[in-house]
């Protein structure tokens, strides 16, 4: 056995559909960490909302790993007419704990829209309230300890990985 290196790829290149929607996510090392999940995942974009995010950060850049500048990447100042636009062709799912959530592993794609809005919200507040109204679905990380919250990036990491299994799942069909 070896350590392969970056350039001994054994994947095959999917595209993954789904835009990450970052509903006010401020952190440069949360923001730099989805950067490099969306190029993990071949997601089609990251979709800014909120505070517009500082791409030369250091902190970001480091983080990122150059991916900022390889992924696709929007800023929308008007969220909800995005996230209503996108309903045409795609579900919106919120991934917050809510009273409606359901645990992401319970996910469930269908063809009926091709693609997929997953929502990810503020490091303190969450997902802005009118953006949970016009979801689809919320979805949820199942939590066994006392904490009742998870760093967005690494939700999103988990999330992404659920979802990914259902999508793939059903494209073997």
């Amino acid at each position: 056995m070896e350590q392969l290196s970056h350039f001994d790829k054994k994947f095959s290149k999917e595209k993954f559909p789904v835009i990450l929607l970052l509903d006010n996510i401020t952190g440069e090392a949360n923001i730099g960490s989805i950067f490099r999940l969306a190029d993990a995942f071949n997601v089609d974009k990251i979709v800014f909302s909120g505070v517009e995010p500082n791409l030369n950060s250091r902190r970001l850049q480091k983080t990122a790993r150059n991916t900022h500048k390889t992924v696709a990447h929007e800023f929308t100042e008007d969220v909800i007419a995005f996230t209503q636009d996108s309903k045409i062709n795609c579900k919106v799912y919120a991934l917050e704990i809510t009273s409606a959530s359901i645990p992401v592993e319970h996910f469930q794609y269908s063809e009926e829209k091709k693609g997929i809005v997953l929502i990810l919200g503020n490091e303190a507040s969450g997902i802005n309230k009118e953006l949970l109204k016009i979801s689809d679905k919320h979805l949820h990380i199942n939590m066994f300890g006392q904490n009742s919250s998870m760093n967005v990036a690494q939700a999103a990491g988990i999330a992404l990985y659920e979802i990914s299994k259902t999508i793939f799942a059903f494209a073997k069909k």
